[in-house]
């Protein structure tokens, strides 16, 4: 869709100063602690585009609150696995010894969205350590949440989405549905049934750029639609709706649905391919 696409199908004018009308209407407020997901072009046309979105929310939720968006870089992985798209075999291990050891400032996002990699850009915003699944924050808790990134636990109790469960955090699903949910990933891996599989990267060790291989949960977020699907309809009551920009925007506890989550996965067990 072209700007001029996104204009013709916006409604009214939009900017900052009306997001951060709209993100008050959505119950966001000082002091929060938020994950956010984002489709920018499911918002409309607004004047600033993503940095106008990224300081409407550093404005509301200011430093005394905690801003968390995913910052995955699933290019930094087994080139074997890759199919979107794949490489040929005969690149895989020229992969493995050539591409660059995870950098928090140089690393790409794959996947993330424009808002994400407005957010990436700012000063303050710290990046943590693993080289698939970081995390980036922004205020209160930046430091602490983002300081430890286990590299086979990297949506676990010991990784930033572990640390944000342990307190009141709302996630924010602006223009996307639950299979953009990245804490859904903590219910996979506290449900019963996990299964492991070999994942590698480049990373530094002590300055130097080595491919390292460690065991990964194996994830998939086709489930989380349905996951969301149902707590809406059992907890809808503690489910905030509205619209940020144009996008139909949900807030949600976190706890509660990683709960539901981890309660749903262990009576809906899947086959699992080998």
């Amino acid at each position: 869709m072209t700007e001029f696409d996104i204009i013709q199908k916006t409604d009214e004018f939009q900017s900052k100063e009306t997001l951060i009308r709209q993100l008050h209407l959505l119950g966001i407020q000082e002091g929060d602690s938020i994950i956010v997901h984002s489709s920018l072009s499911q918002m409309g046309w607004i004047a600033g585009a993503e940095q106008a979105v990224v300081e409407a929310l550093m404005h509301v939720i200011t430093p005394n609150g905690t801003i968390v968006m995913p910052a995955q870089s699933t290019g930094n992985s087994e080139p074997s696995y890759w199919s979107l798209p794949p490489v040929p075999e005969a690149w895989q291990q020229p992969v493995r010894d050539s591409i660059p050891a995870y950098n928090p400032h140089l690393t790409p996002l794959r996947g993330m969205g424009k808002i994400a990699e407005c957010f990436l850009r700012h000063s303050d915003t710290i990046r943590s350590a693993h080289p698939a699944h970081s995390f980036m924050a922004w205020g209160k808790n930046a430091k602490n949440w983002m300081s430890h990134h286990p590299l086979e636990n990297s949506f676990g109790l010991e990784s930033p989405l572990g640390k944000m469960y342990q307190t009141s955090v709302k996630i924010m699903l602006i223009g996307v549905n639950y299979d953009s949910c990245t804490a859904l990933h903590l219910s996979e891996y506290l449900a019963n049934q996990k299964y492991y599989f070999k994942q590698g990267a480049a990373i530094l060790i002590n300055g130097k750029r080595q491919w390292v291989t460690y065991n990964m949960l194996d994830v998939d977020s086709e489930r989380f639609p349905a996951i969301g699907k149902e707590f809406e309809v059992q907890n809808g009551k503690s489910i905030h709706y509205g619209k940020l920009g144009q996008a139909r925007t949900r807030i949600i506890p976190m706890r509660p649905l990683v709960d539901f989550g981890v309660e749903w996965l262990n009576t809906h067990h899947v086959q699992h391919e080998q």
